[in-house]
């Protein structure tokens, strides 16, 4: 993702929020300082067909309509522990650090690549959690401009932006299981959260010229005017 490309989807998510570009700046550079340079090609999945894994409640019912044996599987937070429980292993976890630290840990410990997320509300975490990590096989995030080892590939939550790295590391397909936009047991911020992950998609959808089945029935109601032209 050119970071050109990307500003203006950030800065509209900014508005949307009333988040402090320069708090998302500030913690991504203590990521920055705590990590070091990540081999993305470790992530190669060139040709592949690659499943995101959400944490909605279907993830138990759609994994049983997907071949795992035969594809990467990217994680969204949570949704690595009910992978493990049912025998699927993950590929990569993408998190903000806000549930699981301790499956970050394992993962990392295991050599299982996890994208650590910077943004201005998980300082305190990033500060708490990263220096237990490995730090070799951490890939540090940020949704602001990248700086250092912290690279920005697109994406706003854990589970769009687990897409979005997928497709830069060069996926041939995405399937999604456990995404679930309409979820009420959900609070009302992570609801707005949601929004914003299917536009993102929907953009992700049209950049590779694909057409994602988690977003079938759902295309007309999203708002693109927030969204650039390609």
């Amino acid at each position: 993702m050119n970071f050109a490309t990307w500003e203006p989807v950030y800065e509209a998510i900014l508005a949307d929020f009333g988040f402090d570009r320069a708090s998302d700046e500030r913690v991504r550079d203590r990521l920055a300082d705590l990590v070091g340079p990540f081999a993305l090609d470790r992530l190669d999945v060139t040709g592949e067909t690659v499943v995101i894994a959400g944490a909605g409640p279907s993830l138990e019912t759609d994994l049983d309509g997907v071949d795992t044996a035969d594809s990467s599987v990217f994680a969204a937070s949570t949704a690595v522990d009910r992978l493990q429980e049912a025998g699927i292993a993950v590929d990569c976890m993408v998190t903000d650090l806000d549930k699981n630290p301790e499956t970050v840990r394992a993962l990392t410990v295991a050599g299982t690549p996890v994208a650590v997320h910077a943004h201005g509300d998980n300082g305190p975490l990033v500060e708490e959690i990263v220096p237990t990590l490995d730090i070799e096989h951490v890939l540090a995030t940020t949704q602001a401009a990248p700086a250092g080892p912290v690279v920005n590939l697109g994406g706003f939550t854990d589970g769009d932006r687990a897409a979005f790295l997928a497709d830069h590391c060069g996926a041939s397909s995405l399937e999604f299981v456990g995404w679930d936009f309409d979820d009420e047991s959900v609070a009302p911020m992570k609801k707005r959260k949601l929004v914003w992950a299917e536009r993102l998609l929907y953009w992700l959808e049209r950049r590779r010229d694909e057409r994602f089945s988690v977003l079938d029935g759902r295309r007309d109601g999203i708002d693109t005017s927030v969204l650039p032209v390609s």
